[in-house]
């Protein structure tokens, strides 16, 4: 099973994020990477790499995309550039997007439902969210009050901004904080359009695989 695991690089690309989401409160009093959170992110961005290695139409761009992010992130993690965060998380976000490509590319060309492309399927709704929320981020940085929170305006935290994240591609809408700025509604509105998209094609994407002649079981006899 853990040999298995190894060639799944979607499990462990869950697996951190799902990481990252839990230690996200312990380092939510500033905007400002802590060493042990990039440590982990740089870990996250390690495994898009394997991601987008998954198809060869991919790598060229996409890693470059992974080098140049992870390059900007250590610069702004150790307090060296903080003026190159909203570069950061904008090459973080194409980063994470373009690996969502590259798995919804891989799931595509296969024609076997297995396990690997449940946690494929996991992994492309994690990409996408962490990809808007560093677009969020981005966008703050810029326009300190891009959103509206209960206790009024002003920058939001990492964890604030990646639960607005998740609520918008959830489609829960649980989020107390309200896009304000035009840039922030126009992502909030792609982000919409693609999670919608995302349920809707992958879902369909999963059960057609389940009923694909090489997955029903053969007759005996």
């Amino acid at each position: 099973m853990l040999f298995k695991l190894k060639e799944i690089p979607s499990f462990w690309l869950l697996l951190v994020h799902l990481l990252l989401l839990v230690l996200a409160p312990l380092f939510n009093d500033t905007t400002t990477r802590h060493a042990v959170i990039w440590m982990i992110s740089a870990v996250a961005l390690v495994l898009v790499a394997f991601v987008i290695k998954r198809n060869n139409r991919y790598n060229s761009i996409g890693l470059m995309l992974v080098v140049l992010a992870l390059a900007l992130s250590a610069a702004v993690a150790f307090g060296a550039y903080s003026a190159l965060t909203p570069y950061a998380n904008i090459v973080e976000a194409l980063a994470y997007f373009y690996a969502a490509g590259g798995l919804l590319v891989y799931m595509f060309n296969d024609h076997l439902l297995t396990l690997d492309e449940l946690f494929a399927a996991a992994g492309v709704f994690t990409l996408l969210t962490w990809g808007f929320a560093f677009l969020y981020a981005a966008c703050q940085w810029w326009v300190p009050v891009s959103f509206q929170l209960a206790d009024g305006q002003g920058p939001k935290t990492w964890l604030e901004l990646l639960f607005l994240s998740f609520s918008i591609q959830s489609g829960t809408g649980l989020s107390d904080i309200v896009p304000t700025s035009a840039a922030v509604r126009v992502i909030a509105a792609v982000q919409m359009f693609a999670a919608v998209m995302y349920l809707t094609i992958v879902v369909s994407r999963l059960i057609s695989l389940q009923y694909h002649p090489s997955n029903l079981p053969r007759p005996k006899g």
